[in-house]
């Protein structure tokens, strides 16, 4: 028997079965990976009657029910991501929102889009501990615990936690352009808010001797597309961070997403995801201490000066997202959705394959698109490459993407060798 990790798919029939194909949970390691959840009955498979309000409540309860089918309970959420499609909703869902976490509160991203499917209200979709971990038949350091911390350097928020560590990662709340010691938005323009939320950032890594440099992936929300030159300025100033990460030109793999609107009228919001080395207790000090980032490019994918392909950091790959862009012209490939949805993942492939991984190695799949409607068309192709349905899966409508694209897809991948320690 293996003494690796193996991606772990379930389903119950307890929450909505999922309206495409995907799974509602897919575990690898220490975490399990949720497909976004939608405000859907299970027992009548649409969604519930009502505004905001009992959508979210639909959608936290179709979470609680697939926590209880895997033996897990709403405090192993580390991260939370609430999609909604108007951000005026935000108090209303905070008020359900409050009702399912008491005390323990998970790190926290909220967004306004576009379009969700079926036309729904609320989306929400969450991360969660798996302490017990994936190598069959073999339990592994169940007793693994959450380190939570705040600091005074950066924005608190009453709904969320700054950041949230499980094993080997660090799960940052997406941060808004918020001065820490006024708590309001910095004055400026876009390259004044970028700077801040980078800085928040820096902030709360500072805050727990992290540094800047163990970021592994970065997304980047955009009110206005049009903005994303300027942000680029900023970021470039940002990363890479440390000596040695300037001369191996180290950048984290990253995503730009574009959005309808975001909290406070903020014109961009940045969520990070942070590798920890040293893992969280009781891992033995031996397992925990030196592992290294391991960053990849290939010819065989579409490149990009302020992104790397693929990060992997301990048993995770982090895929920058991937547009329809032909890697040999730099160009959108012709055609229409499913020319475009077939070149995304073909790039991922090719990215994968540099990494001796294969498809089958995907836990999540996040799509981006231009029409909602396109979603059918999509799952078409997407079949193709995923057969089995197993990644976990999130989808939303935007109302722009890099190069005129209509599709943007975005994975997160199962790393069974882990990241070998520094030498």
């Amino acid at each position: 028997m293996s003494g690796y990790n193996a991606v772990l798919a379930r389903n119950t029939e307890k929450a909505p079965k999922s309206i495409g194909p995907y799974s509602q949970t897919v575990a690898f390691s220490h975490y399990n990976n949720f497909s976004a959840q939608l405000p859907i009955d299970p027992t009548t498979g649409k969604l519930v009657a009502g505004g905001a309000k009992e959508q979210a409540d639909q959608c936290l309860k179709n979470i609680k029910a697939i926590l209880e089918s895997i033996n897990h309970v709403m405090d192993d959420v580390v991260r939370m991501t609430i999609i909604l499609k108007n951000i005026s909703d935000i108090e209303v869902v905070d008020g359900i929102y409050s009702t399912f976490f008491s005390s323990y509160l998970p790190t926290r991203t909220t967004v306004a889009v576009a379009a969700l499917p079926m036309d729904a209200l609320v989306q929400i979709e969450v991360l969660i501990t798996n302490g017990e971990g994936t190598i069959p038949n073999a339990p592994q350091a169940g007793d693994l615990i959450k380190l939570t911390n705040t600091t005074d350097n950066a924005p608190k928020n009453s709904h969320s936690t700054q950041i949230v560590a499980f094993s080997h990662y660090n799960n940052i709340s997406a941060q808004l352009p918020i001065d820490p010691i006024s708590g309001k938005l910095v004055a400026g323009g876009i390259k004044a808010q970028t700077g801040q939320c980078l800085k928040n950032i820096k902030a709360i890594l500072e805050s727990i001797d992290i540094p800047f440099d163990d970021i592994v992936k970065i997304t980047i929300f955009l009110k206005d597309f049009a903005d994303l030159e300027a942000v680029n300025e900023v970021y470039a100033t940002f990363f890479p961070d440390s000596a040695i990460a300037r001369f191996v030109a180290y950048v984290p793999a990253r995503t730009t997403v574009s959005v309808s609107a975001l909290p406070m009228d903020a014109l961009v919001q940045i969520e990070a995801v942070v590798s920890h080395g040293d893992g969280t207790p009781p891992q033995a000090v031996e397992d925990r201490h030196g592992l290294i980032i391991e960053a990849n490019n290939t010819e065989h994918a579409p490149k990009n000066s302020l992104s790397t392909q693929t990060v992997a950091f301990s048993h995770y790959n982090h895929i920058s997202a991937q547009l329809p862009l032909d890697p040999t012209t730099g160009k959108t490939v012709t055609g229409g959705v499913k020319e475009q949805a077939a070149q995304c993942l073909k790039n991922t492939q090719a990215i994968l394959k540099s990494i001796d991984h294969v498809m089958d190695d995907v836990v999540k799949v996040n799509i981006f698109l231009n029409n909602i409607q396109d979603i059918k068309a999509v799952d078409e192709v997407y079949t193709t490459f995923f057969p089995s349905g197993i990644p976990a899966r999130r989808t939303i409508g935007v109302s722009a993407l890099p190069e005129g694209a209509l599709i943007q897809i975005e994975v997160v991948v199962a790393n069974a060798e882990g990241t070998p320690p520094k030498a």
